[in-house]
Order: C-alpha cells, then structure tokens, then sequence
C-alpha cells in the first residue's frame, strides 16, 4: 500500500466501507491489515509449537518409508542371487530408483 500511495493511488472498498483517502479510512486500513499480520504469525506459532510436541511424543513428519529394513534385507538377499534388479523392485512393490537408493550398485559384488 505504501508503494501505492507514493504514486498518489488510494484504495476504496465499497463494500467494506474502507476509503483510504481519508485518516480514518488509511487507519481502519493499517488496523485490519496489522491484525493479518498478526494472526499469520499466530499460526506460525502455534503451528510450530504443535510440531515440536509432535517431535517430543517421537512422531515424525513426512510420508511413511517404503522400503524397511526387511525389505531392504531381502532386496540386498535376491540381488546377491543374481534376481535382475526390475525383479526385485517389483516383488517389493518399490520403483527402480528407490531400490538403488537402498541398494546402490557399488555395494554389491
């Protein structure tokens, strides 16, 4: 709004009754936009507060891991057996790139 302003163009809501051509209307303005602010920092507050509780009862955030430890047992097992890697991905029901992610080439014999 400032910039707006310094180019000598004001805002008028007709429905809200906000004419920032006035005192009154640029403080009503200022108000209503410091009371924004606000509550979008409260939300990011108590948004990150919810996220640390989360962390302290041991949950974590993001999507679950396809690949266990089991799987990545048994995917190392089938390799080392020589089961072509399209193979094993697909027993898993993991893609390519996630079971060399897990099981990188250079690890193996």
């Amino acid at each position: 709004m400032g910039k707006l302003e310094e180019g000598g163009i004001h805002f008028q809501s007709i429905t809200d009754g906000i004419d920032t051509t006035s005192p009154a209307g640029r403080f009503f303005f200022h108000v209503m936009a410091s009371l924004a602010q606000m509550e979008r920092e409260l939300l990011i507050e108590r948004t990150k507060a919810g996220l640390m509780a989360a962390k302290k009862r041991g949950r974590v955030g993001g999507r679950r891991r396809t690949m266990t430890p089991s799987k990545v047992e048994a995917a190392k097992k089938l390799l080392a057996e020589r089961m072509p890697p399209r193979e094993v991905a697909q027993n898993l029901g993991v893609s390519i790139p996630t079971l060399y992610r897990w099981c990188p080439a250079s690890e193996r014999a």
